[in-house]
């Protein structure tokens, strides 16, 4: 009972010196808890005594540990691009530092300085979207499955969508199309098989209700082999054929022309345009490779009557994302795709993937490690079933130990083969002499 008599009165830890300049209140609180778990230690005989010194650097450590930063910055060393569990794209440096300005100040975001009134916030990207897209208005939200839910809300509440049963898909955190239609009050008409569906699928399903005809990218899967699916354009006639409204749910979406084949099932944003869509939406920070948002593209006078529902103040974007969007659009107008580091990556040649990956060997040596060719994905549920060449550097030792012990450093690898590699299609320039470093320290230079 003698060590319970000496533990230290809560308000002692004031006048430690460990604690100067720290927050009273919050260190309190925690110096209680930590006092508290002593005195019951003491009290059933699991500890002897203790230590008065040693407890306040616990409670040091611990106050210490409230400020560390949740998110921290890894090293994607899977080779998968577009990873969802580690943020998607990539923002680079020079546009935040160009968007910074705005971020950082008051701005006009809903303020018309010419008219000295209020403006609309959507205006500053929209202008640099309908150049980029050349579409009649554009609308941005928070993400794509925003943007699904509001169009169906908008234009569908109580009447038929018709999609083919091929195109329902779930993608991550269980979001569902026929969810999401239920829950935007929108009635789904599924038609077709699940692997074969025909425009007459969709003529055959079109009655007095119908509202719309939707076609949804599958996002992360295909179905292979003995399958159909009808083509946007023939979609989009057959809506105009009825007047009725078309809706491409793209998912994702891309702008310039990119270095692999990927079959016929993937067209670019250009592509698809071309059919006069009236409403098309896909991710911000997909292959688009920007901030997340949801971009909806199409005719006006529907972008005018999304921008009237209600629900659009629950889904809008803030300053930040809008500033950030703006100047990836600008880079794209200026075909600066060094700029957009996701497209970045993806653009890298093996050549160049094999020749940074042996640099690293000659570091640590040969050894330690070696260079392999591979394939990955592009992930973030786009370019299903697509594999991309890439080079990847194969640490020796035991897989799962590796695997271990460089995530323990915020590097994020992959296993491939009972083999442990360092997908360099995902490796930044800026990062190697850190991985370097890190690599060094838990294999050595051998």
């Amino acid at each position: 009972m003698n060590a319970l008599r000496t533990l230290p009165k809560v308000d002692k830890c004031l006048t430690h010196s460990l604690f100067e300049g720290c927050n009273a209140t919050l260190m309190m609180k925690i110096a209680r808890t930590k006092i508290e778990e002593i005195r019951q230690q003491l009290i059933h005989k699991e500890i002897e005594s203790f230590n008065e010194e040693a407890l306040m650097q616990e409670i040091k450590k611990a106050y210490d540990a409230l400020f560390e930063p949740s998110l921290k910055p890894l090293i994607n060393a899977t080779g998968v691009i577009l990873h969802t569990n580690m943020g998607r794209s990539l923002i680079s440096k020079t546009l935040l530092d160009r968007a910074s300005d705005v971020i950082c100040n008051y701005s006009n975001l809903e303020y018309n300085v010419e008219l000295g009134s209020r403006g609309e916030r959507y205006e500053h990207v929209s202008r640099h979207l309908k150049e980029l897209l050349n579409v009649e208005d554009v609308l941005v939200v928070n993400n794509n499955a925003s943007a699904v839910f509001l169009i169906l809300n908008t234009f569908a509440k109580n009447r038929e969508v018709v999609v083919s049963r091929g195109e329902l898909v779930e993608i991550g955190g269980s979001f569902r199309i026929p969810e999401v239609m239920k829950q935007s009050g929108a009635i789904l008409n599924e038609v077709g098989a699940t692997n074969k569906t025909k425009v007459t699928d969709y003529a055959n399903a079109i009655n007095e209700n119908t509202a719309m005809l939707m076609k949804v990218h599958q996002s992360n899967f295909s179905i292979e082999g003995f399958s159909e699916a009808v083509e946007y354009e023939s979609l989009k006639q057959l809506a105009s054929n009825h007047n009725l409204l078309d809706y491409y749910d793209l998912g994702s979406g891309y702008v310039p022309k990119l270095p692999y084949n990927l079959g016929h099932r993937e067209h670019s944003l250009s592509e698809i345009l071309t059919c006069n869509p009236s409403l098309i939406s896909f991710s911000g920070d997909k292959l688009f490779g920007s901030v997340q948002a949801g971009i909806i593209a199409g005719r006006a006078d529907l972008i005018a009557k999304l921008k009237k529902n209600q629900l659009l103040r629950m889904l809008r974007v803030d300053k930040i994302t809008l500033s950030l969007l703006e100047e990836s659009i600008k880079a794209y107008l200026r075909e600066e795709y060094e700029q957009i580091p996701t497209l970045w990556l993806l653009f890298r040649t093996t050549e160049d993937l094999e020749q940074r990956a042996l640099h690293v060997k000659e570091i640590i040596g040969e050894n330690a490690c070696e260079v392999v060719d591979s394939e990955t994905y592009m992930g973030g549920g786009t370019l299903p079933n697509r594999r991309f060449p890439t080079i990847a550097l194969h640490v020796k030792g035991k897989a799962t130990a590796l695997e271990r012990q460089f995530r323990e450093k915020h590097v994020i690898g992959r296993i491939e083969n009972d083999q442990f590699l360092l997908d360099f299609r995902t490796i930044l320039p800026s990062i190697e002499e850190k991985l370097i470093e890190i690599i060094k320290s838990i294999v050595g230079k051998q």
